[in-house]
């Protein structure tokens, strides 16, 4: 895995508030550990407030906001879960656009346990075979995506994970997605919502 993101900078998208603390410093150790350079983008300047399930986690900084972020300046996006953090992202007109951006480009995209709720919003999730937390199985179904049960799920540059227990499994896959490029199919679900 090492040097195989060399050159690609991979945007990170989380709410001040909510973010699930591990499912944001694994997958952001896994992007430089190959050699790429992780972000942080929020939808407010300065830092958020990770959390280890109910209780505050650490503080990170973040680089730049969702608002003044081009999708043209990054090669992949990862989003994080924790409950309250997707709930609050689905809320703001700049993630949802930033994150759908990156479908209608090609880009490959990963997102783990609650943060697919983000995906719903982006209208992006159409047709895609997924998993997430078990929570969001009939939102997902009804958003009308294939929802399975498994550690880690690819379908054509989006990598989908449950649980903080599947990030090996994440990781790697993201991992993998990201220095593949683009992928043709990953735009379908943005088209399917323009339809």
């Amino acid at each position: 895995m090492a040097n195989t993101l060399e050159g690609k900078t991979i945007a990170f998208v989380v709410a001040p508030e909510g973010t699930e603390q591990v499912e944001l410093t694994e997958p952001w150790k896994a992007v430089e550990q190959a050699g790429g350079t992780p972000k942080l983008l929020s939808t407010q300047r300065g830092s958020i407030q990770a959390f280890n399930h109910l209780d505050k986690g650490d503080q990170f900084s973040v680089d730049e906001s969702v608002e003044a972020a081009s999708v043209e300046d990054y090669d992949g996006l990862v989003l994080p879960g924790g409950v309250a953090n997707p709930d609050n992202l689905r809320m703001n007109p700049s993630a949802v656009r930033f994150i759908g951006e990156f479908f209608s480009r090609q880009l490959p995209v990963a997102a783990i346990c609650h943060a697919p709720w983000t995906l719903i919003e982006a209208d992006v999730v159409r047709g895609r075979r997924m998993t997430s937390w078990p929570s969001l199985r009939t939102d997902l179904i009804n958003a009308g995506a294939e929802w399975v049960d498994e550690e880690v799920v690819v379908d054509n540059g989006l990598v989908t994970s449950r649980k903080p227990d599947d990030l090996p499994a994440f990781c790697a896959k993201m991992v993998e997605e990201f220095a593949e490029g683009k992928h043709a199919g990953q735009a379908s679900g943005a088209a399917a919502a323009k339809a």
